[in-house]
């Protein structure tokens, strides 16, 4: 390859338009897979967190003991985090009314509010590769009609259209289209897969939420049965 058509000589000698789109894509490209790797390793971490919990939760233990186990709120995730507002709003509220409604509404609302921060925790920065995913391929765009329209500016020029008068710089034009897809290619693949992983999971802490509901409804009514206060 002729070294003035290698890709290195084409980007060191683009117009300052298309280094500056390709400049972008690049910086585009390298934030996204530092927060590909860093939410990938959140999810893993949030999935093992979320089993090693739910089995020590079924094992028979008791809720008390289990509470005061787990660590403080701001240290929880997951499943816990649910389990640790739940059964403190519980405790609260158990001296407080004798109305078991008022109680597991409270419990709901507890956890509601702590599932909805999960959300967020596990949906951080995700929005910003599919920023990534749906705007790469259009700013790549600019830069390769910005290109063209370099290309048709050399061919008005000069006296004698030849494919050397245009060559660098349709090449660049499609290099910037090629940096673009680069960078929103793995951008809109693994968006789509930790939005997944993070569904999955948000949908195992309503379940777990659910069931946690269960038993507080069904413990509330042993003690009213019992005449329990």
């Amino acid at each position: 390859m002729n070294d003035s058509m290698s890709i290195p000589h084409l980007i060191m000698n683009a117009s300052t338009v298309v280094q500056g789109v390709m400049l972008l894509l690049i910086i585009a490209s390298i934030i996204s897979w530092v927060m590909i790797f860093q939410r990938t390793f959140v999810m893993r971490r949030a999935r093992k967190a979320h089993q090693v919990f739910e089995e020590r939760f079924w094992s028979g233990v008791d809720l008390n003991e289990l509470y005061r186990e787990t660590p403080s709120e701001q240290e929880t995730q997951g499943a816990e985090h649910l389990f640790r507002s739940g059964f403190r709003e519980f405790n609260r509220l158990l001296p407080k009314t004798r109305s078991p409604q008022a109680i597991l509404d409270g419990v709901q609302r507890s956890m509601r509010v702590a599932w909805s921060r999960e959300e967020e925790r596990l949906n951080l920065h995700l929005v910003f590769l599919a920023t990534v995913a749906s705007a790469s391929p259009y700013i790549g765009l600019f830069g390769t009609v910005w290109g063209i329209m370099g290309s048709f500016q050399s061919l008005s020029m000069a006296q004698q259209a030849t494919l050397a008068t245009v060559a660098p710089w349709i090449a660049e034009a499609l290099i910037a289209t090629a940096m673009g897809l680069f960078a929103a290619i793995p951008a809109v693949i693994f968006y789509n897969r930790l939005s997944a992983e993070s569904g999955r999971l948000l949908g195992k802490y309503e379940d777990f939420a659910e069931e946690f509901h269960s038993i507080l409804h069904r413990n509330l009514q042993g003690r009213a049965e019992t005449g329990t206060a």
